[in-house]
């Protein structure tokens, strides 16, 4: 099995997934302007799911086409909330207005993952989760954000999962592997079949 990619992303929730998993990875982040490229996107009428994918995409590709030969992952998640986008929080204001958002809902966590040779995409695969939140009161939201720490709160998508974030949920269905933003058992699964 190939063991040693270049990640590009900052994020390191992935890098630890993938060492827990043996696969040495080279932190390469790809810098793509996202929010650029999703609100190009959104004027476009795509999903969610189409914007994760090619967001794992366009980072994957933008790395490896300056790695020759070498084998670069990029990775993307997203909330789709009936078909709306929801983005990571950029402060703890927003944080709160996507955890209304949310509140008492269903939502899906969608992770996309692309592996690039070259500059071009040789594989991907997105997987998603369904979690219901809890109704929760106001005063109940905010007591959770007084618990999460910055780096958290703009890491994970609002929740995280392994964390204070289970607790906001009544019911998750998914691979919590997908909900931390790598989906790591097709990824070894692609990595197995890799022909050098």
């Amino acid at each position: 099995m190939l063991n040693k990619i270049i990640l590009a992303s900052k994020s390191k929730v992935r890098k630890d997934i993938l060492e827990k998993n043996n696969i040495e990875s080279i932190v390469e982040p790809s810098n793509v302007d996202e929010e650029v490229v999703k609100l190009s996107l959104i004027k476009e009428q795509a999903s969610p799911e189409i914007i994760s994918k090619n967001l794992a995409e366009l980072k994957a590709n933008k790395v490896s086409a300056k790695k020759i030969d070498q084998i670069v992952l990029g990775a993307d998640s997203v909330i789709d909330l009936d078909g709306e986008l929801i983005s990571k929080p950029e402060s703890r204001e927003e944080a709160m207005i996507i955890l209304k958002k949310l509140n008492g809902k269903s939502h899906l966590l969608i992770s996309s993952v692309c592996i690039s040779k070259n500059g071009s995409m040789i594989w991907n695969y997105t997987d998603k989760a369904t979690l219901i939140m809890k109704n929760l009161s106001e005063d109940e939201l905010k007591k959770y954000l007084s618990k999460i720490t910055d780096e958290t709160l703009y890491a994970y998508n609002v929740y995280q999962i392994e964390g204070e974030g289970k607790n906001l949920f009544s019911s998750i269905n998914g691979d919590k592997n997908t909900i931390m933003g790598l989906p790591i058992k097709k990824i070894k699964e692609y990595l197995k079949t890799y022909e050098y």
